[in-house]
């Protein structure tokens, strides 16, 4: 199947090939076992190849992968690999899927989007040096440290603050479907000593007092609210903040406005660890407890 699909590859091995006078499944032409995969999602798909060398041809074919591609996804392709016109050039519709679903930095790799692998659906990563953090500039409020628990290496620190707010904002291709948009916290500060995870949650504060508000806006007029108060040190929460629907009427491109704040000044807050905004298909969100 070639290197550039490895990642769909399964355990187990097809029956053994040998001479038989009856016509069996590797007779059958390639077109007519491409127009079977077509219905067939892509893991499954790379099972099928493995059956014998009628299926690995047909499973290859361009409009089988095609099929498993957003229908925008040569948007989605000038939005990711804008420096790189040749990026297509001589690639076949499933070494395109393949491509799309491993992490694409762009936004000066403050953004990652990726294909899921099984489903096709877009998903996408915001960093936290991609959002607009007030005070973020000032070490006596803010630092920036390194982790090895984000997928961008760093996460901002919120040592004390009064006025807490978090803003973003996303211009993008989205194919159609409904996605969920999520804050990546965690109260207190992880880090390892001899070996083991340890988190010091001696600086958190101010969060049982008050919610934190959380707000998202789309360019069509979309509009999502949510308070909820932040809670269980030492563990990566996923919050909610709301949905939005793309449908293929939508404009090309969807801008995506979201916010964080806890702007109630008569205390202060602090002790959190702000890594991240995801992007994610509302029908899959239970997965989000393995990632």
């Amino acid at each position: 199947m070639g290197s550039s699909f490895s990642f769909f590859a399964m355990s187990g091995s097809s029956a053994a090939a040998g001479p038989s006078p009856e016509p069996g499944l590797g007779d059958l032409p390639e077109s007519c076992v491409a127009s079977v995969l077509v219905y067939l999602d892509p893991p499954q798909i790379c099972r099928m190849a493995m059956m014998n060398r009628a299926f690995r041809g047909a499973s290859s074919a361009d409009f089988v992968w095609e099929s498993k591609l957003p229908l925008n996804y040569g948007d989605v392709i000038d939005k990711i690999f804008e420096k790189d016109d040749d990026f297509v050039k001589g690639l076949c519709k499933r070494d395109i899927y393949a491509r799309l679903c491993s992490p694409n930095s762009f936004d000066g790799g403050t953004k990652k989007v990726w294909l899921d692998k099984s489903t096709g659906k877009t998903c996408m990563l915001v960093a936290s040096n991609g959002l607009a953090i007030t005070g973020i500039d000032d070490r006596r409020y803010w630092s920036r440290i390194p982790t090895e628990e984000s997928r961008f290496s760093s996460v901002a620190y919120l040592q004390q603050i009064w006025w807490f707010e978090v803003d973003g904002e996303i211009d993008f291709p989205f194919p159609a479907g409904s996605y969920s948009l999520f804050f990546r916290l965690q109260l207190g500060r992880a880090h390892k000593r001899f070996g083991r995870r340890v988190c010091n949650s001696d600086h958190v504060h101010g969060w049982d007092r008050k919610p934190v508000r959380f707000q998202l806006s789309t360019s069509d007029g979309q509009q999502a609210t949510k308070q909820c108060y932040l809670k269980e040190p030492g563990k990566w929460i996923h919050y909610h903040a709301g949905d939005f629907v793309v449908t293929n009427k939508s404009c090309k491109s969807m801008k995506v406005k979201f916010s964080m704040t806890q702007i109630d000044c008569t205390h202060t807050k602090g002790g959190l660890c702000v890594d991240s905004v995801l992007i994610y298909p509302t029908e899959y969100r239970e997965r989000l407890q393995h990632f």
